[in-house]
């Protein structure tokens, strides 16, 4: 699934430069192979988590502060794709220039939907709503999302609190807070796969009571 993600976002139609990068997040030792197998043959540049942390995954926090200090330092967004996610080809290039021409952009997101083209969790708050371009004051979701350097450079994501696990909700508000706008695209739908990642997060569907009583009970999946 992630390498369907990757020939996605590496078969964009783009013209600005880009640098597209995976963050293997303690993978078993067979997939980190094929990872470092195919970044050779897609192009992408692989970051082994385990050769800068010993924290087990998730690591989404460390992953989100690497991530923004090379965009700033190359003076670039930072366009978020999670593995469960496939982009259409006019993705990428939709999202920056979008991001480019609304004023006072913090986030640019495309939403989700789902293999029949229906909006889907995390977005379903968009349901129903005709194809364009919304002002969005609720919270944005990463599946596919960038992040104006305007944005990153003004609020630094060693901030961020390190007990938790995700940062959607937070690193949304603090855009609004910080007097940015963020603009949900409902031109621009990518697939999303919920949770394709982390199959254990299957039970919020399929076992809701084990699901919220892993969640409880051991910390997990904290927002």
């Amino acid at each position: 699934m992630t390498l369907q993600t990757a020939k996605a976002v590496m078969s964009s139609k783009v013209n600005v430069p880009f640098v597209y990068t995976i963050y293997n997040d303690f993978s078993s030792e067979k997939n980190t192979c094929i990872l470092q197998e195919e970044s050779a043959k897609i192009g992408f540049e692989l970051v082994n988590l385990s050769d800068l942390t010993s924290h087990p995954s998730p690591n989404y926090l460390l992953i989100l502060q690497i991530a923004q200090e090379k965009a700033i330092n190359d003076r670039a967004g930072l366009l978020i794709v999670e593995s469960d996610v496939l982009v259409k080809e006019d993705t990428v290039q939709g999202l920056f220039d979008g991001a480019s021409e609304q004023p006072n952009c913090g986030i640019a997101a495309s939403v989700t939907v789902d293999e029949k083209n229906h909006i889907n969790f995390p977005y379903l708050y968009a349901k129903g709503r005709a194809p364009g371009i919304y002002v969005e004051k609720k919270r944005l979701s990463f599946c596919c999302s960038l992040l104006t350097l305007s944005f990153l450079k003004s609020y630094n994501f060693n901030q961020l609190n390190p007990e938790k696990n995700w940062f959607d909700i937070t690193i949304s508000h603090e855009s609004l807070g910080r007097g940015f706008i963020n603009y949900l695209f409902t031109t621009l739908t990518v697939w999303h796969r919920p949770h394709g990642s982390r199959p254990w997060k299957q039970l919020k569907y399929k076992n809701p009571f084990k699901y919220y009583w892993l969640k409880y009970t051991k910390g997990l999946d904290k927002i």
